[in-house]
């Protein structure tokens, strides 16, 4: 059985980005767009590492909704930094859908079944320390609400 750990991503800069690198430690992952509507959940989620410092968030741009990640990734991480101050690790965009989908993303759905599967941008996983996947939230369930801290705030203990 797979877990969050076993999968890799590349970075906006090119570089390897194994998940391993957080076994142990609450993770959250979430696909983005620089041009959709839920993108100010950026702010939210750079709030979130002031919050819960011991959850490793990663975001992961996707194109495949509506166009909305056009940019490259140099375009990404200046748009994140620039108007978010994100500090929390981009990754190079991924295909999130269909048979091309990066295999994290097709973990996702095999784990938590057929609405796990991203339908838009700023879907949202949380994956405990063990590396499960504990839960997911769509796009329109804000990183800033109470049901979405709660759910954080039970893993970081």
């Amino acid at each position: 059985m797979a877990s969050a750990y076993d999968f890799s991503f590349t970075t906006l800069k090119g570089e390897p980005y194994p998940l391993a690198q957080h076994a142990g430690r609450p993770l959250l992952v979430v696909n983005t767009a620089s041009k959709c509507g839920f993108t100010p959940q950026y702010k939210a989620l750079q709030e979130l590492t002031k919050s819960f410092p011991e959850v490793a968030i990663v975001g992961v741009p996707c194109n495949d909704f509506g166009g909305q990640e056009p940019g490259s990734a140099d375009e990404i991480g200046q748009f994140c930094e620039v108007n978010y101050g994100v500090s929390f690790p981009m990754m190079a965009k991924v295909t999130t859908k269909g048979p091309e989908a990066h295999p994290f993303f097709t973990w996702v759905v095999d784990e938590a079944g057929f609405f796990a599967k991203p339908r838009w941008n700023f879907y949202k996983y949380l994956v405990n320390k063990q590396g499960g996947l504990e839960d997911f939230f769509i796009s329109s369930t804000s990183p800033g609400s109470a049901k979405f801290a709660s759910a954080v705030q039970k893993l970081s203990g």
